[in-house]
């Protein structure tokens, strides 16, 4: 299925990025209702608090140690200007992030900026699945206030600094956390879904 294919894809590019392999499970199908309006409260948004963000992941039975964990895939990838722009241009500024950097971020993104540029969401390995968001975020260097927020919140600060001084921490528990995530909202039998012959459409 096109669901298992998804699937199949991110786990590839987390290993080849020098990420930890992990399980795929298979046999999914792929659903019969896709609609625009069904993705806010589904997916964290730039600007959630801690809360937030442990209330969307709790809604798919995944732990604040999951999400945690979860939220390291952004070691890689990147984010549009719009997504942070209020992190960098706020007065007095947002005192959660290093000036160094708010600076580098204000360079990259100045007013009126293409809204097709973007910025790596890692200042330091973007290319690289490691555990360097954890060290940026304890440097202050978190592009999105989501980001940030996992160590400027006491509750969860410690997760964060313990995966920033253990690699192999942060492997083991995004590796567990993937296959739990991989395990949400699965569609099984003709009644819940199907097997699309083109992904970009239902059959």
């Amino acid at each position: 299925s096109c669901a298992d294919i998804l699937a199949i894809a991110a786990r590839d590019v987390v290993v080849l990025s020098g990420g930890p392999g992990f399980t795929v499970e298979l046999g999914r199908r792929d659903g019969l209702l896709s609609k625009r309006w069904r993705v806010p409260g589904n997916l964290p948004a730039p600007n959630f608090s801690l809360n937030l963000l442990n209330w969307i992941f709790r809604k798919n039975n995944l732990t604040q140690t999951d999400m945690i964990a979860l939220s390291g895939a952004h070691t890689v990838g990147f984010s549009h200007c719009s997504r942070f722009a209020s992190r960098i241009v706020s007065s007095p500024p947002d005192p959660s992030i290093d000036p160094s950097y708010a600076a580098q971020l204000r360079q990259a993104c100045p007013p009126n900026v293409d809204p097709r540029v973007a910025v790596n969401l890692d200042p330091t390995t973007p290319t690289t699945f490691d555990n360097a968001y954890f060290r940026n975020l304890a440097a202050r260097r978190g592009l999105l206030a989501s980001d940030q927020v996992l160590f400027t919140n006491p509750l969860s600060r410690p997760t964060v600094l313990s995966f920033a001084g253990n690699p192999s921490a942060f492997a083991n528990s995004f590796a567990a956390a993937m296959v739990k995530l991989g395990r949400t909202g699965v569609k099984t039998g003709n009644a819940q879904g199907e097997i699309r012959r083109d992904c970009s459409a239902f059959n």
